[in-house]
């Protein structure tokens, strides 16, 4: 019973943590890819790099966010905290090799009341500069490596 209870919470938060993905497909091989994909981020505080898995993660960074009152009386909260991190994943696709970037972007506080609930992070949308940012470095070493984008 408790089990049938959760899984709508459960796909909701992974619903959250899947939006605002991008996707880029490259005619260029998965090594290539993922070379330009791994130097890309050291800019970013990686916390692990598997290449046989395609996939590299970043730390939790914790920013001050953009003010987002709530509420009908427009409450402040309790600052405006936000963390993010960036997750990458290289795939080969035939062809063509694939690049999936997705934030995940949450801001402490966003909700009122005194309940445990209040006092929590909650999913918010991924910042479009952090995932242009990101998605446009790529593009600028992958086409110097003569690699080209592929719909």
């Amino acid at each position: 019973m408790r089990v049938s209870l959760l899984l709508p919470f459960f796909a909701l938060v992974a619903c959250a943590s899947l939006s605002g993905g991008r996707d880029q497909h490259y005619v260029c091989p998965y090594d290539t890819v993922w070379a330009a994909t791994s130097e890309t981020m050291k800019g970013y505080s990686v916390m692990s790099e598997n290449k046989s898995n395609g996939i590299i993660e970043t730390a939790w960074i914790e920013m001050e966010g953009k003010t987002r009152p709530y509420g009908i009386f427009g409450r402040e909260g309790f600052g405006n905290r936000e963390r993010a991190r960036l997750t990458v994943a290289v795939k080969k696709e035939n062809d063509i090799s694939s690049v999936s970037v997705l934030e995940t972007r949450q801001r402490w506080h966003a909700r009122g009341g005194v309940s445990q609930q209040a006092m929590k992070w909650w999913p918010i949308e991924p910042s479009e500069e952090v995932m242009e940012e990101v998605t446009g470095k790529l593009n600028a070493r992958l086409k110097e490596k003569g690699c080209e984008t592929s719909l």
